[in-house]
Parts: C-alpha cells; sequence; structure tokens
C-alpha cells in the first residue's frame, strides 16, 4: 500500500467531519436537511408499515387515514416535550420565545428539537383515534407500525448530524465527531479540535439492528396483540438510556439523571408491562387486524356484487313493441346457398 493511500485512510478513520451546511436553497425557499431527514423517515415507516399490515388482511393504504391523524400531533407532542425538558433554551430574559420570524421561538421546530419520547405520546393519541376511525386494532396497527417506526428514528438521527447537535463526551476513537469550537454546545475550556462520541451514529447502528430483530420476531405469532410494538419500546429505550448518559447537551436533571434518562427508564418498563399484560390477555393468536364486527371494505363490495347479479346484467323487462295485424316481417331467415345451386 502506497504511502499516500495509508495516510487518506487514517484520515478517515481518525474522525468524522460534522457536514459543512445544514440548509441548502431553492429560489427563496430554504431547505432543512433536518427537515428531509423527518419526512424520508416518516416515509419509509409508513410503506413498511403499509406492507406489514396488508399482510395481515387489511384493505391497501388504510395507513394512510391513520397517518394523517398520527403524524401531525406526534410533531406537535415531540415539540412540546422537547420545549417543557429544555425551558432554559425557550424562556428567559433576552430570549425569542414567541416570534417566530426570529431564531430560537419555540415554533421553529425546522431549527432542531423534536423529542421521541413526546412523539410517541402524541402519535399514539393520534393512532388511537385513526383506528377508531378506520375499524382497525389498535394494537395491530402498533405491531405493523414497530420495525417502520425504529428505522424512521434511525434516518431522522442523521438530521442531529447535519445540525451538529447532540453530540456525546469527548473522546479519542478513530470515529470521533468533528464539532466546530464556536458551537454554543461546545464545552467551554476544550481544545480546538477536540472529538466527540458521535452518538447520533450509535443509535443509527442501535436501530438499524433493532429494526432487523423486530422483523425477525414479528415472524413469530406470539408478537402479536401488541408485543412486538412491547419488545420496540424495550429495546429502543434500553439503547436511549446508554446514549443519552454519554450525552453533553444541557438538559434538565431529576434525581442525577438526565429528564431523558428517566423517559427512557419508563419506556422500559411501560414495554415490559405491555408486554406481561397483553401475554396474560391475549395468549391466542389475533383473529383478524379489525376489531371485531368489522373487515375490508373492498372485500365487503366484492361479495356484494357477485350475490347481486344486477351489478353485472341488464334484468330490467325489455320494452314492449306493439305488432300491427298483417304486417310484412321485416327479415328472413337465412337460406342454404350451397344446397340451391
Amino acid at each position: 500500500m502506497s504511502l499516500a493511500l495509508s495516510s487518506t485512510l487514517t484520515g478517515v478513520l481518525t474522525s468524522i467531519p460534522s457536514p459543512p451546511e445544514n440548509t441548502f436553497s431553492i429560489g427563496p425557499v430554504t431547505i432543512y436537511y433536518y427537515a428531509l431527514c423527518i419526512i424520508a423517515g416518516i416515509i419509509a415507516a409508513t410503506l413498511m408499515t403499509n406492507h406489514r399490515l396488508t399482510k395481515r388482511g387489511a384493505e391497501p393504504w388504510i395507513v394512510i387515514d391513520i397517518v394523517i391523524i398520527a403524524v401531525p400531533l406526534a410533531i406537535i407532542a415531540a415539540r412540546f416535550y422537547h420545549v417543557f425538558t429544555h425551558p432554559n433554551d425557550y424562556f428567559g430574559e433576552g430570549i425569542n420565545t414567541w416570534n417566530p420570524f426570529q431564531p430560537g421561538s419555540i415554533w421553529a421546530i425546522w431549527e432542531g428539537g423534536i423529542a421521541i419520547y413526546g412523539a410517541l405520546i402524541g402519535g399514539a393519541i393520534g393512532a388511537w383515534l385513526g383506528c377508531r376511525w378506520t375499524k382497525i386494532r389498535f394494537w395491530s396497527f402498533a405491531d405493523a407500525l414497530a420495525p417502520g417506526l425504529l428505522l424512521a428514528q434511525a434516518l431522522g438521527r442523521f438530521g442531529n448530524w447535519f445540525n451538529h447537535e447532540l453530540f456525546g463526551l469527548p473522546t479519542d476513537v478513530p470515529w470521533g465527531l468533528e464539532i466546530e469550537s464556536d458551537n454554543p454546545a461546545f464545552p467551554p475550556g476544550l481544545a480546538d479540535g477536540t472529538l466527540f462520541h458521535p452518538t447520533f451514529l450509535y443509535e443509527v447502528i442501535w436501530n438499524g439492528i433493532g429494526v432487523l430483530v423486530l422483523l425477525w420476531l414479528g415472524r413469530n405469532l406470539y408478537f402479536q396483540w401488541g408485543r412486538l410494538f412491547a419488545v420496540y419500546l424495550i429495546w429502543y429505550s434500553a439503547g436511549r438510556i446508554v446514549w443519552e448518559s454519554i450525552r453533553i447537551d444541557p438538559s434538565e436533571i431529576i434525581l442525577g439523571l438526565r429528564s431523558n434518562v428517566w423517559a427512557a427508564i419508563i419506556g422500559v418498563v411501560v414495554g415490559i408491562v405491555i408486554l406481561i399484560v397483553q401475554t396474560r390477555r391475549h395468549p391466542g393468536r389475533e383473529s383478524s387486524v379489525y376489531q371485531p364486527g368489522y373487515s375490508r371494505k373492498d372485500v365487503d363490495a366484492d361479495v356484494q356484487s357477485q350475490d347481486n347479479p344486477s351489478d353485472f346484467v341488464d334484468v330490467s323487462e325489455p320494452p314492449a313493441e306493439e305488432v300491427t295485424a298483417g304486417a310484412t316481417a321485416t327479415s328472413t331467415a337465412p337460406t342454404n346457398e350451397a344446397g340451391a345451386r
């Protein structure tokens, strides 16, 4: 291996650079990479959930009727949760709290700052409402969503990379993350060029492995009635406890732990409770993804058409035509020309 190539590879392996820009413009419109990462995650989760729910017998794309309620509520709750757990960033003397046209307001979601646990709470409420509307079992939808939700979170973490935020403790590992010293979150007193743990990457890898685990477990009929979603909560929250513990961005401290560490601990506990309760309440297999008494509307329509021949054949009485006595026939029976010759 040449010296130049060796030096290049060494340089690549000794740090992870932060992206030089977090936005780009199309005419007068500024596009944030953070927003694109979130949108990509929503699209990926929707497509995967639709595929999984349809395989279970749901009407194709009925997931859209649930998503249009769940996603807005998830985003609103995620932002509210973040603001609530970081009050010093949004309230106080000299801080722009309410003006959306100036940086730093509570409305500026495009600058970053949404919390997954807030999204889970808001999204769960929206999904429950959507499932009542579509007559899909809530837990069936949750199980179908679980792998896609974890994939969406993995994609969304790249938004933190573009925003140069939510990194971990200083480190000298070869995959340390480069952060500019004028970054507001750069700890004072550290030398310029200090590297940090890329917690966004740790979570991307952990979530990516989790997607494969959930897809594998989902093939087992035991993981129905919300049990696969319970495993999602346990898996994601267990990893989040670790990554959150090494992050150095400001956070509310409760009893010595960051607020999101407590949220992750609660996530693990809730997942275990769901797993135990749903196993006791529903030891058997789900008969349908639909609520009792309901089924696919498109299938019902086909069945009804087969039972009613009027959908395909004109069974109405033909119009009556008066025949005048003594009238000459307008058509004659065909003759065999070969025989006449």
